[in-house]
């Protein structure tokens, strides 16, 4: 049985960083209760960042949570999309700040997901040399992972978060209710960083994830519930050890590596970022099997289980080079190296470079070349 999670008695995660440390907050209808922010410093103004498809859904229920806390709630809608993940709309956060004379104090919320809590991360890093900011995220992804850690980034066209800083937020709010809107696909992008977890760092939760999945796709509240505690509970410990990504958070990006290149060449927002990223561990573990960490049966295994989730496990066809290319400018290659996250032992990842000529059969093998 798994432990209900609700208003009454909200599950908490906590990122151990000393004196950025901050809890993750997990339960149904927080987003609606004003005591689910008492930890965020009151300040005479607050800016909620969104998108034109959440917004109209919660910045009403998060205003009136926010109400007392501060004199002015201000709210920007940026357009929804990846392709938005940039400088032009990151301006419009900096716009909003300096139209509203927000102060040092000021808190930015995000409200949204993975594209929202990144820009707006990163915007709070940068105004004023640092303003505070929480993560309200609204999407299984962004539940799961890209809220959660520090890391805030925006696109170039040469290569996926490419331009960003790592800056802490005040706490993360993990409203399981916001998961009822979400569209199957997005569901199902999320499911890629959940089952990501599995491979890299606990095989117990890969089994959990295998025998759930029926009720994780149908939305079942105890599944997701589970689903989004443990899987902030594996990037908390990792995050801990590692905040800057200097070693073991690096595994933390298993599939990435393939995923942001077919992102990239494919032009951001065709394929959504979980979509990308489970193809992409697809790859990854195609390329764990020629290296001698896993064999065939599990790959077979892995590649199941990331297609029973609704996601595509045969790449875009763009020729091993252009793989290459943008692979190169992955944030992890060194000396223009590639570097990749592989299993070493199911449960267990490392981070090692792979012949080229070895990373090519991988991409034929998955239709990519």
């Amino acid at each position: 049985m798994l432990t209900p999670v609700s208003l009454a008695a909200p599950q908490r995660v906590d990122i151990a960083l000393g004196e950025r440390s901050y809890p993750i907050l997990i339960g149904a209808g927080l987003l609606d209760h004003p005591a689910s922010f008492e930890a965020v410093p009151k300040a005479a103004s607050a800016l909620i960042v969104t998108n034109t498809t959440v917004g109209p859904l919660y910045t009403a229920a998060l205003q009136k949570a926010l109400t007392g806390r501060f004199a002015a709630i201000h709210v920007l809608e940026l357009p929804d999309g990846e392709a938005h993940k940039d400088w032009t709309t990151l301006n419009r956060i900096f716009d909003a700040l300096l139209g509203h004379g927000c102060d040092r104090k000021t808190v930015l919320f995000a409200l949204g997901g993975g594209v929202v809590g990144d820009m707006t991360g990163f915007a709070a890093a940068s105004y004023m040399r640092g303003v505070p900011f929480v993560q309200v995220p609204t999407t299984l992804l962004a539940q799961v992972d890209s809220s959660v850690g520090g890391k805030t980034a925006i696109n170039h066209p040469l290569g996926k978060n490419m331009i960003g800083a790592f800056y802490q937020p005040q706490m993360v709010l993990c409203d399981l209710a916001t998961l009822k809107t979400l569209p199957p696909r997005e569901l199902s992008a999320g499911l890629a960083e959940v089952i990501k977890y599995g491979p890299i760092y606990d095989m117990a939760f890969f089994e959990w994830i295998e025998a759930n999945l029926p009720a994780l796709r149908a939305q079942e509240p105890a599944a997701l519930a589970h689903a989004v505690r443990r899987s902030c509970e594996i990037k908390a410990e990792v995050v801990g050890q590692d905040e800057r990504e200097n070693g073991l958070r690096a595994i933390l990006n298993f599939g990435h590596t393939f995923g942001h290149a077919i992102e990239s060449a494919l032009g951001y927002g065709e394929w959504l970022h979980g979509e990308a990223v489970g193809c992409g561990m697809v790859m990854a573990a195609q390329l764990s099997q020629r290296l001698g960490g896993v064999d065939s049966a599990f790959v077979q295994r892995l590649t199941t289980l990331i297609e029973k989730a609704g996601l595509p496990v045969v790449a875009p066809r763009f020729g091993a080079e252009r793989y290459l290319e943008l692979m190169r400018i992955d944030k992890k290659s060194e000396g223009g190296e590639i570097r990749f996250v592989v299993i070493d032992k199911p449960g267990s990842a490392v981070m090692r470079p792979a012949p080229d000529a070895m990373v090519r059969e991988v991409l034929a093998a998955c239709g990519a070349a």
